[in-house]
């Protein structure tokens, strides 16, 4: 690892994390806390996947809608308006809302194969922007003069790499700048999860071979053809299923790095408090 041992991460002159986990379990909530005291650069994997790589392909599509009405279209072809998306660290809802979810267009869903192609494009985007993760580092101390880094990474991050594998390219070129560290909830985080997201369900990223088997058994299940498919029916019945799918994932990725608990992660109120929480979580591997 980065950190070796508790006293290493203590007296390093340069802390670099990398959080990975669920979504809701407290990522973004650590990084920009830790923004916010001074000395850490907050490197957002999902933020840079709407700004550097997917930027386009979300205006585009604002302006494919734009263009079915006569009003907008005639101001776009004029150059007399502009579309983009202001997505922020905060909000984030372009990306999601361009991912978008599978079933009947007249339910605001995407036919199967326009859903793979933008899932596809999702997922090389993310690929580069955790490889830019070097880039960042460098550049938050060259440029800003930051001391310590952290990279905050979106659930998928998991889909996309082979934890078993000790030649994983993306494994092994993130641990080797970062203390990656998984944050682990447990069946009750689990549980409030999917309740939240039963309530306000919302487009995430598959990995491929998982997405096509979901797609499958719900048509199966359900009765449904492809085109009557209620798109959100469809992500709140398969969100359970992509949590159990990934447990065993971040399970593995841990072992490159410390594992937390979300509650500890919770409980933290500033950077002394993180300091110590990563060192114990480095002390525990011993």
């Amino acid at each position: 690892m980065l950190y070796p041992t508790a006293q290493d991460w203590r007296t390093t002159d340069h802390k670099r994390v990398l959080f990975f986990g669920m979504s809701g379990l407290g990522k973004t909530h650590v990084s920009q806390m830790l923004r916010d005291s001074g000395g850490w650069f907050h490197y957002s994997i999902d933020y840079r996947i709407g700004t550097r790589y997917m930027g386009e392909y979300i205006a585009d599509n604002a302006k494919a809608q734009a263009m079915k009405v006569p009003f907008l279209r005639d101001l776009l072809l004029s150059d007399s308006i502009y579309i983009g998306s202001n997505i922020s660290f905060a909000n984030l809802t372009p990306v999601s809302a361009y991912l978008g979810k599978p079933g009947n267009l007249d339910l605001g869903g995407l036919s199967m194969e326009e859903y793979r192609r933008r899932q596809d494009q999702f997922r090389q985007a993310e690929i580069h922007a955790l490889l830019d993760t070097g880039y960042f580092i460098d550049r938050a101390q060259r440029l800003y003069g930051y001391p310590h880094f952290i990279c905050d990474t979106g659930g998928s991050i998991c889909e996309w790499v082979d934890p078993d594998n000790p030649d994983d390219p993306l494994m092994a070129d993130l641990s080797a700048r970062t203390l990656m560290v998984w944050i682990k909830g447990d069946a009750a985080h689990t549980k409030e999860l999917i309740r939240r997201f039963d309530k306000a369900p919302k487009p995430m990223s598959y990995q491929a071979e998982f997405l096509t088997d979901a797609w499958r058994s719900y048509l199966d299940e359900t009765g449904c053809r492809e085109q009557d498919v209620d798109p959100d029916a469809f992500i709140r019945w398969t969100y359970a299923k992509a949590l159990a799918h990934r447990q065993p994932r971040y399970e593995a990725m841990a072992r490159w790095g410390v594992t937390v608990t979300a509650d500890a992660v919770a409980a933290v109120r500033d950077a002394a408090d993180f300091d110590h929480l990563i060192a114990d979580a480095i002390a525990a591997r011993h």
